[in-house]
């Protein structure tokens, strides 16, 4: 490491093999980078065994801590957490969310990536600060509305960051890094709860929240340590500044091929004015599509209620407090084993591959997880007996282990790849769009129909994961080991239906000539002005 790591060929968009070295700065700056995953699968986590909490109930939600304590004869053990109130201290992060990523994706681009993160960590840090100390309901919701602030951002600017900044042999690897401090954030949240629920003097969900200090500096530290990317740096216009933080990072003088692919790639991504409305023309149907479904599919595998409520879903099955939060943990490990089997498996196996087996997976657990629930709890009655409790988690484990190599990396990874150059940064405000409104709905919903539909939540789910897996084979094709400027060539246009989409293509690409020419001749206008700016530099 010290030495610089070893070097390695670099191949370009036109098959140019570009020098670089795996060097320190890269893996330490994709590392704290990262950090923005930790923080949030951290909230992802935290939430569910906070709310799970008597004391937390007692002081924010005392109608909850009233059902779930003081039970009524004539209420559904189900129904205990159905509070639209509870609901929303889950859910309030993901709205804010959704409205943040639509000022990110202009931080993104305008301010670069660096300063987004920092942006990022500011929010989580306040949000951390209030939620810690909230007095009140509307404290407690303002600091969650500020966390999702940060998330808007951090999920905007991290994994651009990270695609980047780090060489092409490792760019995969790095990128599920991201994906995979979001698992150990869900799991170091779970382990945190298990801890803070023994502690006395009713404070310990505060000491829950508040740990949540510890990510939030981190990424804030790292925004402040590490330099922008050099394609952020090109885009804005500070050429000198960006070929040497190029030559920085890939460790080797012999930059100038891949820095003239970069000012050549912002040139063309600049010529596209509307790539919003791009995104909507024909020719971007296919990948429009499979990007939005794959985001809606996400969330209704039922992942996020399970990871978000975990310990109170755990609760409402009989399980004592502390084994609810034992049990949220063994989840939470399995979580984060199985995103690590995706990094060594899907350039392996492949992407459909992933998908299907997983969904069968996901069906067959969900379904007979509803089989037991339907036939040995009760409405009135924790009656779930030791052996089957311990069976319900190995189903959940199984199904979060599925999810986890599957749907879950892929959910992001998939998009990332399939869109074109000039459509490729409004498809990925699209895809964190998506999710977030539905990671909303999913988190404000889950535990009224869980009052709802008992025991069917899980059906209604597995329903939801057998209509995904038919989507799967028929509509979402292989790219493994496709680059993406060969995509059209070989994927769109070799898909039984997706092919129709692809006619126009010429006429779009001959258009595309017609304005590059168009844009040409205008420039030369000021070429000498240009030129002489150029020499400057």
């Amino acid at each position: 490491m010290a030495g610089g790591g070893l070097a390695a060929p670099v191949n370009g968009a036109g098959g140019v093999v570009f020098e670089a070295k795996i060097t320190p700065i890269v893996i330490i700056s994709c590392i704290m980078a990262a950090t923005g995953g930790l923080m949030f699968g951290y909230d992802v986590g935290i939430s569910g065994g906070v709310t799970s909490m008597d004391p937390f109930l007692k002081k924010f939600f005392p109608v909850v801590f009233r059902k779930k304590n003081l039970p009524n004869a004539n209420q559904s053990n189900y129904c205990e957490y159905d509070n639209e109130g509870l609901q929303l201290f889950t859910s309030s992060l993901y709205l804010a969310a959704l409205i943040a990523t639509f000022f990110a994706s202009y931080t993104t681009r305008q301010l670069g990536r660096r300063l987004t993160m920092l942006i990022a960590g500011v929010f989580f840090i306040v949000g951390v600060a209030l939620n810690a100390a909230a007095q009140d309901l509307a404290m407690l919701i303002v600091g969650r509305l500020l966390l999702g602030c940060g998330v808007g951002f951090a999920n905007q600017a991290v994994p651009v960051f990270l695609s980047e900044i780090a060489p092409t042999q490792i760019r995969g690897g790095l990128n599920i890094l991201f994906q995979l401090n979001i698992t150990i954030g869900i799991l170091f949240a779970n382990l945190v709860n298990y801890g803070t629920n023994k502690m006395k003097g009713g404070n310990g969900w505060r000491v829950s929240l508040g740990l949540a200090g510890i990510p939030a500096c981190l990424l804030t530290l790292g925004a402040l340590i590490v330099t922008d990317t050099p394609n952020s740096l090109i885009e804005r216009g500070r050429l000198e500044e960006g070929k040497a933080v190029l030559r920085r990072i890939r460790g080797t003088d012999n930059i100038e091929p891949e820095f003239l692919e970069l000012v050549e790639a912002s040139r063309m991504a600049q010529q596209v004015k509307h790539p919003f409305r791009n995104l909507l023309q024909r020719r971007n149907r296919p990948q429009l599509v499979i990007s939005v479904a794959m985001q809606v599919f996400q969330q209704f595998t039922g992942i996020n209620a399970i990871m978000f409520y975990a310990p109170v879903l755990f609760n409402t099955l009989g399980f004592g407090a502390n084994a609810s939060l034992y049990s949220a943990v063994i989840t939470g490990a399995v979580n984060v084993l199985s995103t690590v089997v995706s990094i060594y498996s899907v350039d392996k196996l492949g992407r459909r591959i992933l998908l299907l087996q997983a969904g069968v997976q996901m069906f067959i657990s969900q379904l007979i997880i509803a089989i037991i629930l339907g036939l040995k709890v009760k409405d009135h009655s924790n009656s779930l007996s030791h052996g089957y409790a311990i069976f319900v988690v190995i189903l959940v484990c199984t199904f979060v282990s599925s999810f986890a190599w599957s749907w879950g990396p892929l959910g992001w990874l998939i998009p990332s790849e399939i869109f074109p150059l000039e459509t490729r940064s409004a498809g990925q405000s699209v895809t964190v769009c998506v999710n977030m409104l539905f990671t909303f709905i999913i988190g404000q919903a889950f535990l009224s129909m869980l009052c709802k539909f008992k025991f069917g939540i899980f059906l209604f789910f597995s329903g939801w994961v057998l209509i995904m897996s038919i989507f799967v084979v028929f509509l979402i094709p292989e790219t493994k080991n496709v680059p993406i400027e060969e995509m059209t060539e070989r994927v769109w246009k070799n898909h039984w239906l997706w092919k129709r989409y692809m006619e126009d293509d010429h006429r779009y690409r001959d258009g595309i000539e017609v304005n590059a020419i168009k844009n040409a001749q205008k420039n030369n206008k000021v070429g000498g002005q240009n030129n002489g700016s150029a020499a400057a530099l």
